[in-house]
């Protein structure tokens, strides 16, 4: 199962490619399995997400701040915060995740100026708890949203924005979800972080060091360094590598690029490195990865890399 289907803005928000073109909507069931390590990327975007567990439990991290989800708990997080979910205890996790524009609660100005734009500017996330009755009600229509789309009924789309509303109204009357600690929080860290992190997506192809990614959120290298640890559970050098190797990944499935191509475009300048690092991540050569998924033959990469010890 899929956390979302995204490609990159140059700022490393992501556009969600919807269920339906020109619908605003994305309704989907996984499991953390799905994702190297039980870690799904840290991301943002203009869209509200609600998460609801279903089995298991997850760790959310939004904007910086970890949540400890289980069974039936929800999460909300609001447009353009960064958040992941990744495992608790190496277990695997089941979730709903549904994912919508605010443009398809605003049927018209007052609308959209009373309770739409409001709710925008409240707090990066609220939580939901299991037990609750904002609890039960945002699981109940996480729930009802997934069968909608599981059953498929002509006009369903019009239900699961029904279904929003409700939702969304229960949001904008319900400010005890929204953690004391965080009502009101303009965090300058985070403005810094979203920069750092749109730099490596420009540039993962290129020569980067730690000092281009910490000039680009215009802190220092140990500041850098402090930001990614809070902000993304990893440290400048684990996050780029990380991405790296997930481009290296689309690469190999996605073109007849050789290994030794591919690994250079993405900023892999030391064949070995680049091996042991797929391997470690996907559990697979960077060759028997290809052939598992294309059924094709594997190919003997080229050694023909130069040293760069400097590089991240």
């Amino acid at each position: 199962m899929e956390w979302m289907v995204t490609e990159l803005m140059g700022d490393r928000s992501e556009v969600i490619r919807y269920d339906r073109a020109g619908l605003p909507l994305y309704i989907r069931a996984g499991d953390l399995s799905h994702f190297p390590g039980m870690r799904a990327p840290c991301h943002w975007h203009d869209d509200v997400e609600l998460i609801r567990i279903v089995s298991g439990y997850m760790r959310y991290h939004v904007n910086g701040q970890e949540i400890l989800l289980g069974p039936d708990d929800c999460v909300v997080v609001n447009s353009r915060q960064m958040h992941f979910g990744y495992d608790f205890q190496k277990r695997d996790c089941r979730y709903s995740c549904i994912l919508f524009h605010p443009s398809l609660l605003s049927g018209g100005t007052i609308l959209e100026q009373d309770f739409v734009l409001p709710v925008l500017e409240m707090p990066e996330y609220w939580l939901l708890r299991s037990g609750t009755e904002a609890g039960s009600r945002a699981a109940e229509c996480a729930g009802r949203i997934m069968a909608l789309k599981a059953g498929g009924e002509p006009a369903f789309e019009l239900e699961v924005i029904g279904l929003l509303h409700i939702l969304w109204a229960a949001l904008w009357r319900n400010a005890d979800a929204i953690p004391p600690s965080r009502r009101g929080l303009r965090d300058p860290d985070i403005a810094a972080q979203k920069a750092m992190a749109s730099c490596i997506y420009r540039h993962y192809g290129e020569r980067l060091s730690l000092n281009d990614i910490a000039a680009a959120g215009h802190v220092s290298r140990s500041k850098c360094c402090q930001i990614f640890r809070r902000f993304m559970g990893q440290s400048p050098v684990e996050y780029l590598n990380s991405y790296r190797l997930k481009r290296c990944r689309d690469l190999l499935i996605e073109t007849e690029m050789s290994v030794t191509e591919i690994a250079l475009s993405c900023g892999f300048n030391h064949l070995s490195y680049f091996s042991r690092m797929f391997l470690r991540t996907y559990g697979d050569t960077p060759s028997g990865y290809r052939a598992g998924k294309n059924g094709g033959a594997q190919e003997l990469p080229s050694r023909h890399f130069r040293h760069c010890d400097e590089d991240v």
